[in-house]
């Protein structure tokens, strides 16, 4: 997917004063079919890397926004950071861009939370939404506790909160040793996070920069991924399983649509919760890519899927679960 010319003046004003930088992509905007707001998980940036194909992007008639998250790359750090405030923040982008009453959204990890609290906040504004590995966060009140009770990711997550919430210092000394897994622990011992087609990825991207010591050695950038990680997975105001759907069909079927697509060996997020949250909102579309891990974005293919599926309606059978869970 191709930059469009640089524009120095890529960082907006907010009306708390703080500016937002962004980056645009595809095809020129007052020429374009579909709009799309791309949100980056944690430890990335506008600077991610979305696999599609720019042949597609042509054809199709897409125009993509990506933009710096608060505190991340050259956006200003959000002492207020909050559920509310990421869609606050989504919303402006697009009025300052003028991108129209209404555009797609897609979220990519822990970027995905921005994208929950814009159906909960500013659904009206929503065209369609897709999710791309969510995050999950295991204090929602529609998890089973069946599902919690031997998955180790909910121990580890409440420990991290506690320290990251009540000592940031002690967690700043833990995170810049070695027993923190950082970029160079990740690479030490991929197999803990990652799946083989994720291992393939991480051979030929930057990985996580901003999770390295150096980085993290920096105040700032600590301060950002300790906010960005407590508001994720801090007590919500609401539960995703209690929302409506944002697409209700009327006489005529919507077009819209809201998806989440998910690798089958995710050994960052199970792919058992997000059956399980799928099945309580009937109105997502499910997609399990079957030998998928959590860095499924990076993989060949799967983003054309991703926006064939959100914009045109195309659904390919190898990216269908095998079968959706029962109420548990």
């Amino acid at each position: 997917m191709a930059d469009q010319p640089p524009n120095p003046q890529n960082r907006m004003k907010l009306r708390d004063g703080r500016y937002l930088a962004y980056k645009e992509r595809g095809i020129p905007k007052d020429d374009a079919k579909f709009t799309i707001v791309l949100v980056h998980g944690f430890g990335s940036s506008k600077d991610m890397n979305f696999n599609v194909s720019q042949e597609f992007v042509e054809e199709t008639g897409i125009y993509f926004v990506l933009y710096d998250r608060a505190g991340y790359g050259e956006s200003d750090p959000n002492p207020k950071r909050s559920l509310k405030s990421e869609a606050s923040d989504v919303q402006e982008l697009a009025d300052g861009l003028q991108i129209g009453s209404r555009f797609y959204l897609i979220g990519i990890s822990m970027g995905s939370y921005t994208v929950w609290s814009c159906l909960k906040h500013i659904p009206q504004r929503l065209a369609g939404v897709a999710m791309v590995a969510p995050v999950v966060n295991y204090r929602w009140p529609s998890i089973p506790k069946s599902l919690m009770k031997n998955d180790y990711r909910r121990e580890v997550l409440k420990w991290s909160f506690w320290i990251a919430k009540y000592f940031p210092g002690l967690l700043h000394w833990w995170v810049t040793q070695n027993m923190f897994p950082t970029t160079s622990v990740l690479e030490k011992t991929p197999a803990n996070y990652f799946n083989d087609q994720d291992i393939e990825v991480l051979k030929h991207t930057k990985g996580f920069p901003m999770l390295s010591k150096e980085k993290l050695r920096e105040h700032g950038v600590f301060e950002t991924l300790r906010s960005d990680f407590l508001v994720a997975f801090a007590d919500w105001d609401f539960d995703p399983a209690d929302l409506p759907d944002p697409f209700p069909s009327g006489p005529e079927k919507s077009p819209s649509s809201v998806h989440i697509w998910q690798g089958y060996e995710d050994k960052v997020i199970p792919f058992q919760l997000q059956r399980c949250l799928c099945h309580k909102l009937a109105w997502i579309k499910y997609h399990e890519v079957p030998k998928g891990g959590h860095l499924i974005v990076h993989y060949e293919g799967v983003c054309d899927a991703i926006l064939k599926s959100l914009l045109l309606g195309e659904d390919l059978p190898m990216y269908k679960p095998k079968a959706m869970v029962t109420e548990p």
